[in-house]
């Protein structure tokens, strides 16, 4: 298992979701040698298992990579266990088997995320500076959205179904060292399609964090998400409050203009935050993960997944880290 502790702060490159050879030659070209998978393509229906997950390891080392997490498993190997159905429990023992092959396999963090309904945007092509495309969201046009699961369901069903499954996962984590990275709710409005968005400011994430302290549970701090709470207000809080307390396992480093109600995805540096203060906050706490950008904008002639846009964000947070750590 990769020692996470012994590694400085550090860009990595993610959000694939396989390692071909051209995307093992992008990150490598990027100057990074960290890499994070989200919602990777692995065979199984029901959980992932230890031979697809060593291999996928060892492509990466093949290439001089670390694959220092995975982030998010189908939402359908546990969407029982968020909304309490019938089959839960059948859930819950293949995420703690993927949990075990993880460690198995040397795989030290699983980002997750409590959204049965998922990420929710309103455009995904509108203009930002100098014409790139970017995504946004506007709740005056979501608000009448159908019910995403066939009935409303109350905050406090989701803290149940919540605390139940962390209470069955962490020992799991520790047992086999895993750690279990938590995203914000995006966008992080109170409700959308009649389920409740539980992680959508500081009160919950810091319940979440006090009521399951576990060494092995911890934040995804996806920037963006808590630049969109309150327009960007609170973010440097944040990062001391969880930062001070050990709970920031590795961060998306992106940006918004605008607030959770109504927001506009950006180039860093054009967002809501002072991206030199956000860097040097991480320092400032100790922090020791991993930055990627997450989202970006796309430039002209970039891929699907946007070769322009990810090269030119990545070479920005390269040169923050640089500066902050030339500030000392």
């Amino acid at each position: 298992m990769i020692d996470l502790d012994a590694l400085p702060m550090r860009i990595a490159l993610g959000q694939f979701n396989e390692l071909t050879d051209e995307q093992l030659a992008f990150v490598k070209q990027c100057g990074c040698d960290d890499v994070l998978l989200n919602t990777p393509k692995l065979p199984g229906e029901e959980r992932w298992e230890f031979h697809d997950l060593i291999l996928l390891r060892t492509r990466a080392e093949n290439a001089g990579l670390r694959l220092v997490a995975l982030e998010n498993v189908p939402r359908g190997f546990y969407d029982r266990i968020m909304l309490g159905l019938p089959g839960r429990e059948a859930q819950l023992a293949n995420m703690q088997e993927t949990v075990r092959n993880m460690g198995r396999a040397g795989i030290p963090i699983l980002g997750y995320h409590w959204m049965p309904n998922g990420v929710w945007r309103t455009s995904r092509d509108t203009q930002v500076r100098g014409g790139a495309t970017a995504t946004a969201f506007d709740l005056e046009l979501a608000k009448n959205a159908p019910l995403s699961h066939g009935r409303v369901y109350s905050e406090e069903e989701l803290w149940d179904n919540y605390d139940w499954c962390l209470e069955r996962m962490l020992p799991v984590c520790e047992e086999v060292g895993v750690r279990m990275a938590l995203h914000p709710d995006d966008p992080p409005v109170e409700t959308l399609g009649g389920v409740p968005r539980l992680f959508r400011n500081f009160e919950n994430f810091r319940r979440a964090m006090e009521t399951h302290p576990s060494p092995m549970h911890g934040l995804d701090y996806c920037h963006g998400c808590w630049s969109e709470m309150r327009g960007g207000e609170g973010v440097l809080e944040s990062i001391r409050w969880f930062g001070e307390r050990g709970r920031l396992f590795y961060v998306h480093f992106r940006d918004v203009v605008g607030s959770a109600e109504r927001f506009t995805e950006v180039f860093l540096g054009d967002g809501n935050s002072n991206t030199v203060q956000v860097m040097q906050a991480l320092k400032e706490v100790g922090f020791r993960g991993f930055l990627i950008d997450d989202h970006v904008p796309h430039m002209v002639n970039d891929t699907p997944w946007g070769h322009r846009g990810r090269a030119w964000s990545t070479g920005y947070l390269q040169a923050l880290l640089e500066t902050v750590n030339a500030l000392g």
